[in-house]
């Protein structure tokens, strides 16, 4: 409560404050603009607004949206949301030392989170040190997840109901990128506070990796006394496209207290691969993830608590009008596609053999309008198929979203 009072106080104060300046002294700050952008510099790539000479840069973006969804023909009705309000502050320390904060508003205020507040000391291309709250490189959507980048209302499920974006954790680690002609490598590789057993100890009843996120301890101390670690490579080409490859694993039980032996050490480990690209010609966007989650789950847990996890997404964005619309000089509609699959638990019943379910697959149409390249206005219409561990039919749920996100 006390940190929203005084954000919204010093919101207010500096809006006042700004609309006594002169226009002409707000200016954005220089992006880069060498077309070999990776998903790991999505975190600096936002339109930051700068004031005058003063070190200190602001940013952020909404999200506001409608929605009317049935589950096998039960609909909670119309619903309007403000999903997220996120605020941005950076600042250049020293040509070096750059410093950058995201703190997110979901739904309201019903959740206020610091999403990354970390300082950058640059040494060399290859050799730089993060140190703060970091978003853990897993895969591309956790560091990549702005609301204006993406023509869907819903985040990826992969991402967000195996995966824990957006996940976030205290730590420090080291970063680089090396440019060669039409390439660039990369790689990142941070320590961190991490899981805890809330993924196989919550109100899912199943392996969660995101029951960890209701762990805001993690900021302060570690669960177990055993750091996270994540690591990432990516290369990017400028014809071809991105890949990355990246992992994260550790401890996440407490096998210790005070010197008592409890439990053995029980990891989690998690693979990723994510790839996109821009097809020449018809310049058809593509943007891929896949995931594989493996957990030590106890010997006494059932078999509904999962010990493989895997799932994705892959989406297809198409532009087809490009041309003024209402007076946006550089406005672009576009037609896409998401489809989507998760499996909580993959594998078969050691009593009957038979598959063990727990899977969703969905498939999103939708159409956006970017009257810029910071604002998009989109619609979408959700089919998922989602059957329970014993395999029965498919519980269906199906719907329109419509919601417009903005950087501001």
């Amino acid at each position: 409560m006390r940190l929203s009072i005084f954000l919204l106080t010093f919101i207010f104060f500096s809006s006042a404050i700004i609309a006594q300046i002169d226009p002409a002294l707000l200016r954005r700050t220089a992006k880069d603009t060498s077309g070999l952008l990776l998903n790991m510099d999505a975190v600096y790539n936002r339109p930051f607004l700068r004031l005058g000479k003063l070190p200190v840069a602001l940013g952020g973006y909404a999200e506001a949206n409608y929605q009317y969804l049935q589950e096998d023909g039960i609909s909670e009705g119309h619903q309007f949301q403000m999903r997220r309000l996120t605020l941005f502050v950076s600042s250049s320390i020293s040509k070096r030392i750059k410093f950058l904060s995201e703190i997110e508003f979901e739904d309201g205020t019903k959740e206020i989170n610091i999403e990354f507040a970390s300082v950058d000391f640059e040494f060399a291309h290859l050799l730089n040190m993060r140190g703060g709250i970091v978003m853990n490189p897993i895969g591309a959507f956790n560091q990549n997840h702005d609301g204006p980048k993406w023509e869907f209302v819903d985040r990826p499920v992969s991402a967000t109901q195996m995966l824990p974006a957006t996940w976030s954790n205290v730590g420090f680690g080291l970063f680089g990128k090396k440019y060669s002609k039409d390439w660039v490598y990369a790689y990142e590789a941070y320590l961190t506070n991490g899981f805890d057993d809330k993924i196989i100890d919550n109100a899912e009843n199943k392996t969660f990796l995101p029951a960890s996120k209701e762990n805001k301890d993690r900021f302060e101390e570690s669960f177990n006394g055993s750091p996270l670690f994540t690591g990432k490579i990516a290369v990017r080409n400028r014809k071809i496209g991105e890949l990355g490859l990246s992992y994260m694993g550790g401890v996440y039980n407490k096998y210790q207290d005070d010197g008592l032996q409890l439990d053995k050490k029980r990891r989690v480990n998690v693979y990723a691969i994510d790839f996109n690209t821009t097809l020449p010609k018809i310049k058809t966007y593509i943007n891929a993830e896949w995931a594989w989650v493996n957990v030590n789950v106890p010997e006494t847990y059932t078999e509904q608590f999962g010990r493989k996890q895997q799932g994705g997404f892959i989406d297809f964005v198409q532009p087809v009008i490009k041309k003024p619309v209402f007076g946006f000089e550089k406005s672009v509609i576009n037609a896409a596609l998401r489809l989507e699959y998760v499996d909580w638990n993959k594998g078969t019943f050691k009593s009957t053999g038979d598959n063990i379910s727990d899977e969703v697959f969905s498939i999103v149409p939708a159409i956006s309008w970017r009257p810029t390249a910071q604002t998009v206005i989109r619609l979408n219409y959700r089919y998922n198929w989602q059957k329970d561990i014993l395999g029965n039919p498919p519980a269906k749920l199906a719907g329109f979203q419509f919601g417009v996100s903005t950087y501001f």
